[in-house]
């Protein structure tokens, strides 16, 4: 295919032949959970604007306000350096014409030089859904792309329910593509609505309508099979050029075919440069972005961007990336902006405690001995209940405490207690009371709190905070509970898992008892301790 650049609006060059399209602010925002405010909507565009995608769809303008007022001010504030804005609707309604329908008409208000129109390409929908015929749904497709091409602008047409439309009237599917192609339309988006197409089927279907249509292909894949991000490069390599995704995979129902995976899989795997150059390396912060955005926590197992999505924990897979990371990778991390980690476990050999004391920045020189202790005091520890795959923080004190022979001490605890108060209106009162040692000092604190466990952590900062002002910035902003298998109900251990943040970093720490609230106080002090040890404070002592 002939490449045709195409100027932006800041005058930068897009490489036309290949289109990366996202319709995070569309489909994505359809899924349970996302609520999406217009400047929401413009802080991810501009994300995905600096990742370097061609096409931002942005929403229906005239059918809510919300996106009507997003297309004016995106076009206000948003200088794009890579994307085109497309505004997403529907074709003419049946008996109408495309000049004259109010909902095209909102279309070309909304300023997008790029427009996505969505089409029936189910005869069953057509008829049931439109209700209209199959030779009207042809006609409004006809009149709707050429109306709207002949006002200036670039249109696709997203030919709804394809696949299934496909398989029970092939002829009518192809037909609505070749119609839509005719008319003007630059690409035809063959559209996975259901989500439950597999590659293999793709693949042929998308080589059979390429061969007879002529047309410029798409794909849009819904991921209810699992498949959609191998059904989208299926697409591709059936000779689709235009793939369109949501950020982080979000769309209804279980979501769309994810951005970032597909995109690496081009970049990387196909050797296809579909974005800026270096902007690979950018992904994971991308990703990350805009899942603080949407207020979801980001998937921690998502390919390529995930923070487990290079994590080794088998000591067999340490030994041998100790050797040569590759081993065990199928890509340097650092080409999509994340890290390698590796987990601290029962599953822990030599390796693994080497390779995660040179990423925690603790030298274990060669001695074999010193290892030897550490990786018998994890399994030991293990055993207890502890974890330390998910407590760094922890994990380093106790590293620190085998190398240099000593725990790093920043205070002493004599006792402490919480009490809980049921009152007789139905509220409870919180207060924990904490006596600790630090400078030689005895100090007696008590404090109030919304629980127990935070009662107690404002009981330590009062006790504390004199002789470490750093432990004002501290605030615990996570904290999960596990009762641990073995004995049953109130018997049970538990293991508390603590995440703390000093505004600029963020640390996890681990703490095992048979009573919560026992549990939480070891996970507490190793909280305050790591978070002394890296604010650069010297130990009491």
């Amino acid at each position: 295919m002939t490449t045709t650049p195409e100027a932006t609006g800041s005058g930068a060059v897009l490489d036309d032949s290949f289109h990366v399209f996202d319709t995070t602010l569309r489909d994505g925002a359809q899924r349970e959970g996302i609520n999406l405010t217009v400047a929401d909507k413009l802080t991810i565009a501009r994300h995905l604007d600096d990742f370097g995608v061609g096409f931002i769809e942005g929403g229906w303008p005239g059918a809510n306000p919300r996106d009507t007022e997003f297309f004016a001010r995106a076009q206000a504030e948003i200088d794009f350096k890579h994307a085109k804005l497309v505004a997403f609707g529907a074709t003419r309604r049946a008996g109408g014409s495309a000049a004259e329908d109010p909902q095209v008409r909102a279309l070309l208000e909304s300023g997008a030089p790029v427009i996505t129109l969505v089409a029936k390409s189910h005869d069953r929908h057509v008829e049931l859904a439109l209700r209209t015929t199959l030779d009207e749904n042809l006609e409004m497709v006809r009149d709707t792309v050429s109306y709207l091409v002949g006002q200036g602008r670039r249109v696709f047409v997203d030919c709804e329910h394809f696949f299934d439309g496909y398989r029970a009237n092939a002829e009518y599917a192809k037909a609505v593509v070749r119609t839509a192609h005719e008319a003007g339309a630059d690409v035809v988006v063959l559209c996975d609505t259901n989500g439950g197409m597999l590659p293999a089927q793709v693949t042929a279907v998308v080589a059979t309508v390429l061969a007879d249509t002529g047309a410029r292909l798409g794909i849009h894949a819904q991921d209810d099979t699992g498949c959609a991000v191998a059904n989208t490069l299926a697409a591709v390599d059936a000779g689709a050029t235009h793939v369109q995704c949501t950020a982080n995979g979000y769309g209804e129902r279980v979501g769309n075919a994810n951005l970032f995976p597909v995109v690496a899989a081009l970049e990387i795997k196909y050797g296809r440069s579909v974005l800026p150059p270096g902007a690979l390396a950018d992904m994971t912060r991308i990703s990350h972005a805009i899942a603080e955005v949407v207020n979801l926590t980001p998937s921690t197992h998502q390919p390529y961007v995930g923070v487990s999505a290079f994590a080794h924990k088998a000591g067999l897979h340490a030994s041998a990336i100790k050797v040569d990371p590759d081993l065990y990778q199928h890509i340097d991390p650092e080409r999509v902006g994340n890290t390698m980690r590796m987990l601290v476990s029962d599953m822990a050999g030599r390796a693994s405690i080497e390779l995660k004391g040179k990423e925690l920045g603790v030298d274990l020189g060669d001695d074999r001995a010193l290892v030897s202790r550490v990786v018998e005091r994890v399994k030991e520890r293990e055993l207890a209940g502890y974890t330390y795959e998910a407590a760094d923080a922890s994990f380093e004190l106790l590293l620190r405490a085998e190398v240099e022979g000593r725990a790093r001490t920043y205070f002493r605890t004599e006792s402490w207690r919480a009490i809980v108060e049921d009152r007789p209106d139905g509220t409870h009162a919180n207060e924990a009371t904490v006596k600790v040692w630090a400078k030689g000092e005895r100090i007696v604190a008590t404090a109030e709190g919304n629980g127990p466990v935070n009662a107690l952590d404002r009981a330590l900062r009062v006790a504390l905070e004199r002789f470490y002002p750093p432990l004002a910035k501290f605030e615990l902003v996570d904290y999960k509970v596990r009762i641990l298998e073995g004995k049953h109900g109130t018997e049970s251990t538990t293991r508390v898992l603590i995440s703390t943040t000093d505004g600029t970093r963020e640390w996890s720490t681990v703490g095992v008892a048979p009573n919560v609230i026992a549990a939480s106080w070891q996970a507490l002090e190793d909280a305050f301790t790591y978070g002394l040890l890296h604010a650069g404070v010297e130990p009491a002592e």
